[in-house]
């Protein structure tokens, strides 16, 4: 804690992430003044590294915003008003299916629940907002209503027609699956309610009225007329780990994910970007920025409800999962917005400038975290892409994006390998980034997101970010071989006395097996792990049968520069090491469940594997694990 509450430097020392993501360990790296190197196979991880460390100039930054705002906004203002004149902040969508029985035949609306809207703390403000099923009349009530009557006479009650994968059709009560309903097409869908930002600052529910469905209407005309000449999504979904729900849904097209009054104002914010003169820096920040603003209005956003970020974005699960009660925010924005251009152009762009110039620390004082400035060098430098040949220059960071299990690093030069590696099954990064992918290669924020220079193999066919060198997948034999090749590159590029950590957990026992096997095939021994808490307790990924708090910190060494003494042998012992670091963390107050003792005391014994592959059985020491994991969830759930 005191080193890490003091101004340390890693003045000389090459910090190298194979796996570099968005830039966490680039950007901590730099702030240490170490020399940085950062590579991901992803074009679009490299676009976010870039804006993490790159230099702005913040008055061509915002000139070049304005030229956008100038552009599109007034058009995109327009197709978000009520028949008032009032900004729309939010238009609530409901899917619909049809009723299976022929004898009905009727559309059925998808709801859940009928309270559409409610304060992100219910007890303490009660108030929400209610949608009649057959009329779509909008009601005041509490969250905790049980029966209300609509104006046209409605009874209506909590409980919605979907019942988790099942839907009963109010008006004849046949009960089907969803996806049956849905018939293999994607569902439509039907305007029922929108968010009104008054003349007086106020914001109001009000239900659709002829007026939007009318403007809808308009901007499908004018998305059909301006086609040609728009940015568009394009391309078809590849079935994959994480586009399989997407796919069962009919999800087959990127447009899709997008209805017609996106795609027009979306496309033409993305037509004014491409056609943007401006800085090649700036522009590419405000690429980046356009990505993340698609996050947040696609169909398959919802809405978090009052007192909170309004917009719950498409990536909250790490998974494309489909909405019934999707959310249409406005795309560019106003201050009382979420998700929107221009407030993440203050939220992300300007607080990343301001950042980047003079990083804050939070420390521990006390009991309280306080933000401290100075302790940190500034992160902003430039940015090469190729590996310099006389050495690095002052403020220089190599990123690239590449292949890490063939990199063109020279042997032994890499002090530190600092990663978050794939966890083999649970997240296919890809796939969830060709979302992004299909705006972005029309815009070409930098040579290596074109859509030529990384299409190796099929020159300007590239269409998306997947590889066959990505080290991703359900199979352990696959993510074992992958993961291995960049371990096996790691070695080369690492000092004889250099450190390799990273994170890790894993739910199946295969992929914790697969890792330490591609640990003793590149000549590393695992010489400490260490667990910690990872994702917040509330993340969606932690959810599950044995749902996940911990990673673990695994830190090794090159196997021939280790003595005996510094490594895990006994498995027994490790189990133990495993365990007492296990109850540490659960008197201090972390939250620590089955999943996390199972994942943790399982890293621990197989990483005796790793000290002399050549004499032992991986297999047998797996079994063991399993047998010391379990025993351990008994005793420390006892305690």
């Amino acid at each position: 804690m005191a080193l890490y509450e003091s101004a340390c430097r890693f003045d000389g020392l090459t910090v190298f992430d194979p796996f570099a993501g968005s830039g966490t360990t680039v950007v901590e790296a730099a702030k240490l003044g170490a020399r940085v190197i950062g590579y991901d196979i992803n074009p679009v991880a490299t676009l976010v590294q870039r804006q993490a460390v790159q230099q702005w100039d913040i008055a061509e930054l915002q000139r070049a915003y304005k030229l956008i705002e100038e552009s599109c906004r007034p058009e995109i203002d327009r197709v978000h008003r009520a028949e008032t004149g009032e900004t729309v902040l939010y238009y609530f969508w409901v899917a619909l299916a049809l009723c299976p029985n022929p004898l009905c035949g009727k559309d059925v609306r998808l709801f859940s629940t009928h309270i559409f809207s409610k304060n992100a703390y219910p007890k303490r403000v009660p108030d929400a907002q209610i949608v009649c099923p057959i009329c779509l009349d909008i009601i005041a009530g509490r969250y905790d209503f049980t029966s209300a009557t609509c104006r046209n006479g409605h009874q209506v009650t909590s409980d919605g027609a979907v019942s988790r994968a099942t839907v009963k059709c109010i008006n004849c009560g046949t009960l089907t699956k969803v996806l049956d309903a849905l018939n293999d097409h994607p569902p439509r869908y039907e305007m029922y309610a929108k968010l009104v930002l008054g003349k007086d600052g106020k914001k109001r529910y009000e239900p659709i009225t002829d007026y939007d469905i009318a403007l809808y209407g308009e901007c499908t005309a004018l998305l059909k007329e301006n086609a040609s000449t728009l940015v568009l999504p394009s391309g078809r979904l590849d079935d994959g780990e994480n586009t399989r729900q997407a796919l069962r849904w009919g999800f087959t097209e990127w447009r899709h994910f997008f209805n017609d009054r996106q795609l027009y104002s979306l496309g033409l914010l993305a037509t004014a970007l491409r056609e943007l003169e401006a800085g090649p820096a700036e522009r590419e920040a405000l690429i980046a920025l356009f990505s993340g603003t698609l996050e947040f209005n696609n169909m398959f956003c919802s809405f978090k409800g009052e007192g909170t970020g309004a917009v719950r974005h498409m990536f909250s699960h790490h998974v494309l999962k489909p909405e019934r009660t999707p959310l249409e925010a406005h795309p560019w924005g106003t201050p009382a917005s979420s998700g929107s251009f221009s407030t993440l152009f203050k939220s992300r762009l300007i607080r990343a400038h301001e950042y980047k110039s003079e990083p804050a620390d939070q420390i521990l004082r006390g009991n309280k975290v306080e933000r401290v400035h100075g302790l940190s060098l500034p992160v902003e430098a430039t940015i090469t892409n190729a590996c310099p040949s006389d050495g690095f220059s002052s403020r220089q960071i190599y990123l690239r994006t590449g292949d890490s299990s063939n990199t063109d690093l020279p042997d032994e030069s890499v002090d530190l390998v600092i990663t978050d590696p794939p966890y083999m099954d649970n997240v296919h990064y890809s796939e969830l980034a060709d979302f992004f992918y299909v705006w972005l290669r029309e815009l070409e924020p930098f040579p290596e997101c074109s859509k030529t220079s990384l299409a190796e193999d099929k020159p300007g066919e590239l269409i998306t970010t997947r590889s066959s060198n990505e080290v991703q997948s359900a199979s352990p034999d696959a993510f074992e071989a992958a993961i291995t090749r960049v371990w096996q590159e790691c070695h080369r590029v690492l000092k004889s006395n250099g450190l390799l950590a990273f994170t890790f957990h894993q739910a199946r026992l295969t992929g914790w097996v697969a890792l330490a096997r591609a640990l003793a095939k590149a000549g590393f021994v695992v010489t400490a792990v260490q667990p910690v808490k990872g994702e917040m307790t509330t993340s969606v990924t932690k959810g599950g049968v044995e749902p996940s708090n911990l990673d673990a910190v695994v830190v090794c060494r090159k196997r021939a520069t280790v003595t005996g003494g510094a490594v895990f042998t006994d498995p027994y012992a490790a189990a133990n090491e495993g365990e007492t670091r296990l109850s540490e963390l659960m008197a201090s107050g972390v939250s620590v469940g089955a999943g996390d003792i199972r994942s943790v005391i399982r890293g621990y014994v197989l990483a005796t594997y790793t000290t002399d592959p050549q004499r032992q059985d991986i297999d047998e020491i797996a079994q063991l694990a399993d047998e010391l994991a379990t025993e351990r969830i008994a005793k420390l759930s006892a305690s």
